[in-house]
């Protein structure tokens, strides 16, 4: 907000909201309603977490809790409900979801905000295909179109199905999961993305994905883009027909990523090694030692079963869904600017 804008809580400022707000509103309901017909139950997990989140690149809230006897113990606040819901997963709930309000720092933006609403949902004994069918379904709640920097997409199923190798090969002519640091490096390079001394493989490929493929997602339907290359697995599986990709989707609507999804890791040894490694990365690249929950390893060496998991950013949902064109005018009321501090 600059300081010309009047503040959201002005009553007129608000009523040039109120109508988004309450679409908004209508389809959360619409939304709730149809997990609850499909048999899923809505959980709340907390959002202190003994580990916020291990992405590398996301910046997370730090807490300290206060206990009996003088105690204190630092927690985090999560970037996502993952961890929590997945222990659910193993305790033995076998279709459940959650609109969490969830943390990430150093993200304010058009289609950023610190705090926001993922929703996000499990299901057991389900691979990754089984949750297609359900964003289908979702999206469609939004309406018969989502609208985006100056773009109307049918919501209408079947979304348009696109591998990362086929989106790099079809627009770059780049085979990516057998190109090396240096493949990357030179087609940067040939696309005009000069690259940094320091640019890992993983910045190569998003500088290569996030200025040539991404904005090219979803322009007619949503596209769900899936077999990401495997060192991307994150928390998904290796792909046993494809082991160089992952067991993982993500879907974009107007060359706006909306969804993220795996079929779950469930080998607690494996899991291990990732989150260490990215414990380590994280400290060389931003200094940040960030715990492993170990409670969530225990969990996963007692036996999560087979499953497939998403989240979805619903407060982006919810801003194509009424056409805006910022987030925060799609939110209740936006976390408190360093304009509206100072007025």
């Amino acid at each position: 907000m600059t300081r010309q804008e009047k503040p959201w809580w002005r009553p007129e400022a608000y009523a040039a909201r109120r109508p988004a707000l309450l679409e908004r509103a209508a389809l959360l309901r619409r939304m709730r309603d149809w997990f609850h017909g499909q048999g899923f139950v809505e959980v709340e997990t907390p959002a202190l977490q003994v580990s916020a989140g291990m992405e590398v690149h996301v910046a997370t809230f730090a807490a300290e809790l206060s206990e009996p006897g003088g105690r204190s113990r630092a927690l985090r606040l999560h970037t996502s409900p993952e961890i929590a819901m997945k222990k659910l997963l193993v305790a033995g709930e076998p279709r459940l979801f959650q609109f969490a309000r969830v943390f990430r720092n150093g993200e304010r933006s058009a289609t950023h905000h610190p705090e926001f609403t993922l929703l996000e949902w499990y299901r057991a004994g389900a691979g990754w295909r089984d949750l297609i069918p359900d964003c289908e379904a979702l999206l469609a709640l939004a309406g018969p179109e989502l609208r985006w920097n100056g773009r109307r997409v049918a919501t209408a199923a079947p979304f348009e199905r696109l591998s990362v190798a086929a989106a790099f090969r079809d627009r770059l002519g780049l085979d990516v999961l057998a190109a090396d640091r240096a493949g990357l490096a030179a087609a940067c390079r040939e696309e005009g993305l000069e690259p940094e001394r320091e640019d890992s493989w993983e910045d190569l490929f998003f500088r290569l994905f996030l200025n040539r493929i991404e904005p090219h997602l979803g322009l007619e339907r949503p596209t769900v883009l899936h077999g990401w290359p495997a060192r991307m697995a994150a928390l998904a599986r290796i792909d046993a027909d494809d082991p160089r990709t992952a067991e993982r989707f993500e879907i974009y609507v107007g060359g706006l990523e909306l969804a993220n999804a795996f079929g779950e890791l469930t080998d607690a040894a494996e899991q291990r090694r990732r989150f260490e490694a990215a414990a380590r990365e994280r400290r060389a690249l931003h200094g940040d030692d960030l715990p492993i929950d170990e409670d969530f390893l225990s969990a996963l060496e007692h036996g999560m079963p087979a499953s497939a998991g998403i989240a979805l950013g619903f407060d982006r949902l919810a801003m194509l869904a009424v056409g805006a064109d910022r987030i925060e005018d799609a939110l209740w009321a936006p976390v408190a600017g360093a304009d509206e501090d100072e007025a």
